[in-house]
């Protein structure tokens, strides 16, 4: 949930910014904002955790550290496109969709107790998938499709 801190503590800095400078808050700027630092900076977690999120994918799929890397800089590319009008919904749509997906990440993760900062086996398990991660992806792709998509 820490991460849920850099998403609402940017969204409310660029709110506060936007006051200032423009006289009035920029909600769809502020909100597009917030997500695009949250998402870069979990892509860039991608290249330091790489170990722990590589754990992550279920071992039917080749070439984990490979997917590890791209999702990462998947990520970072979203949240540059979130900052762009012009392919800012199809980035929201491109981005829930991937949500979406990477979940199946989380409930591997959470079944096998993986602990991505240490690359073993201490994680919090099925409690992490229901009482942190579950309501996090809804608002991630509540957050998305309001910012992204709804107010575009």
């Amino acid at each position: 949930m820490k991460l849920l801190t850099v998403l609402f503590g940017t969204f409310i800095l660029a709110l506060l910014g936007t006051m200032v400078f423009q006289g009035k808050p920029d909600f769809l700027f502020s909100g597009n904002l917030g997500m695009a630092v949250f998402i870069i900076f979990t892509g860039l977690s991608h290249f330091k955790f790489q170990k722990g999120m590589a754990m992550m994918i279920p071992e039917f799929i080749p070439g984990r550290m490979f997917w590890v890397y791209f999702t990462g800089v998947l990520e970072i590319a979203a949240g540059i496109g979130l900052m762009i009008p012009a392919i800012r919904e199809i980035t929201a749509i491109l981005l829930i969709v991937f949500y979406v997906l990477v979940f199946i990440a989380n409930i591997n993760s959470s079944r096998r107790k993986i602990n991505i900062f240490k690359a073993d086996y201490t994680g919090p398990g099925m409690r992490y998938l229901y009482v942190q991660r579950i309501p996090m992806q809804l608002i991630l792709i509540g957050w998305t499709w309001y910012f992204g998509i709804y107010l575009h």
